[in-house]
């Protein structure tokens, strides 16, 4: 068995483990071709495609609309024996609909909330800003996942 294969998560590991982060990097192509990284907060859908929302103004927006090729990383670890870390290749949907942007708004911000949420009240704090705002959504093509604890300190 390969080194990759050693640590490649689990569909079920890779679950827990986006479930469990806050920020995805998303890596657009800039119009000179250099890729444009940007942290972003992140919701998943059922079906496990990555959510978020930015500024219709933003750089990142301007990307996709050029070219809707994205990666995105979540990672962690302090030290390389717990590192991991899940990139996600695919191409960005982009939602201009307010209501389904608010939809998206709600999803993103209740990953950050502890206890009960109260989807009414947040669907109501963001309806104001989600007008001037666009979602993304990718679905993956293809996905590349590591966790260098399965390794055991063995390198």
């Amino acid at each position: 068995m390969s080194r990759r294969d050693q640590i490649r998560m689990t569909d079920e590991e890779r679950a827990r483990f986006l479930a469990e982060a806050q920020t995805v990097i998303i890596n657009t192509i800039g119009k000179d071709g250099v890729p444009h990284p940007m942290p972003m907060w992140f919701g998943i859908e059922n079906d496990g495609a990555i959510v978020m929302s930015t500024f219709t103004k933003s750089q990142k927006i301007r990307n996709l609309e050029r070219d809707p090729r994205v990666s995105l990383l979540v990672e962690d670890g302090e030290e390389y024996a717990h590192l991991r870390g899940v990139v996600i290749y695919g191409e960005a949907e982009l939602i201009r609909d307010t209501d389904e942007v608010v939809d998206l708004l709600v999803l993103v911000n209740s990953k950050s909330i502890d206890g009960p949420i109260d989807g009414d009240g947040i669907r109501d704090a963001v309806r104001g800003t989600a007008r001037k705002r666009t979602g993304i959504r990718v679905r993956a093509q293809k996905i590349v996942s590591w966790d260098h604890a399965k390794l055991a300190g063995v390198y």
